[in-house]
């Protein structure tokens, strides 16, 4: 099986980079079978397009406008994806429907997409996230690494003296 998870966003927008952030996180703490790669996608679009094909499934994490509390965490599959994104919350994600919709033309789509994302609480310029939402990154981290599980993938908690080398 080949898996990717990809985190996307903007780091110099505060809680927009939370997707790039807890991939970055997820790859210092665990360890996976090589057919598992964490990809930093940052604002890449487009670009991204190509890490979709010959993909099994793939795993996005994100800040998503879910119209809810800063801090909230959804999760959204498949065909449901690009709904949710028609609330835009910066240039990236007209890019990640356009990926979704030209992976489905191309005929490259994954049998699974999952987008796991946060409500941000701010998008002002800094490279802090806030703190609500500093408070739920171990969350949002949980939630992936159980859809991981429930995929039958193998996360391995690297030991306190694995993680200081």
């Amino acid at each position: 099986m080949d898996i990717a998870i990809i985190g996307l966003g903007n780091i110099l927008l505060r809680d927009e980079g939370v997707g790039v952030h807890a991939a970055n996180t997820i790859k210092q703490r665990y360890t996976f079978s090589p057919d598992v790669e964490i990809i930093d996608g940052g604002t890449m679009g487009l670009d991204l397009l190509p890490i979709f094909e010959g993909r099994d499934k793939v795993l996005i994490i994100d800040a998503v406008d879910f119209g809810r509390e800063p801090g909230h965490i959804g999760m959204i599959e498949n065909d449901n994806i690009p709904s949710v994104l028609n609330s835009k919350l910066s240039v990236h994600h007209i890019n990640l429907s356009d990926v979704l919709f030209a992976a489905k033309l191309m005929d490259i789509s994954p049998s699974e997409i999952c987008l796991i994302g946060i409500q941000p609480q701010s998008l002002d310029v800094g490279l802090d996230m806030t703190g609500e939402i500093k408070g739920k990154i171990e969350t949002l981290i949980d939630a992936v690494i159980g859809k991981l599980k429930e995929w039958n993938i193998e996360c391995v908690l690297l030991s306190h003296h694995e993680l200081s080398k």
